[in-house]
């Protein structure tokens, strides 16, 4: 197989199997409890990534690996990790401004995933080891990646659903 076809195939493979996962479990799960329940679950998910700081740690990347990637990419996940630790702890204690921030955090984290995928089609896939440069770190856009980009779509369905 193609090496430059691993990297897209996996993506995409990743997105279908998360899609089915959601689609069969747990949309239908969520969507018999409270939208505040539903979120705090959602959004905990969200405060792992702080794991996206790995973009910037040698030997887990190769040094190929472009900082106009790295730096952005790192830095957007902790972000939004920590929005999202906030965002979980309001919703948790029913805090004024719990939903508003979640919306915060999630328009951010998701233009994030999105930034950084743009981002690395245009830092990551050009250079000579390809998305090799990632590394260890490869794991993070085809598996990591896709699964919260589905959490974010069903967190904006929760918060466009209302409150129940």
């Amino acid at each position: 197989m193609n090496q430059r076809a691993i990297f897209p195939i996996s993506v995409l493979m990743s997105l279908a199997a998360f899609g089915i996962v959601t689609a069969f479990y747990l949309g239908p799960f969520f969507s018999g409890m409270s939208t505040v329940v539903a979120l705090q679950a959602l959004v905990t998910v969200h405060t792992y990534r702080f794991i996206g700081l790995s973009f910037l740690l040698p030997g887990v990347v190769n040094e190929e690996l472009s900082p106009k990637f790295a730096g952005p990419a790192a830095y957007g996940d902790l972000i939004a990790a920590i929005l999202a630790v906030i965002a979980v702890l309001m919703l948790h204690e029913h805090i004024p401004g719990a939903l508003l921030l979640t919306w915060i955090f999630n328009i951010w984290g998701a233009g994030d995933l999105i930034n950084a995928m743009f981002q690395g089609v245009r830092h990551v896939g050009v250079g000579p080891k390809g998305p090799g440069a990632l590394g260890a770190a490869f794991f993070i856009p085809t598996v990591i990646v896709p699964a919260l980009l589905v959490t974010h779509g069903l967190i904006f369905w929760l918060l466009l659903r209302g409150l129940h």
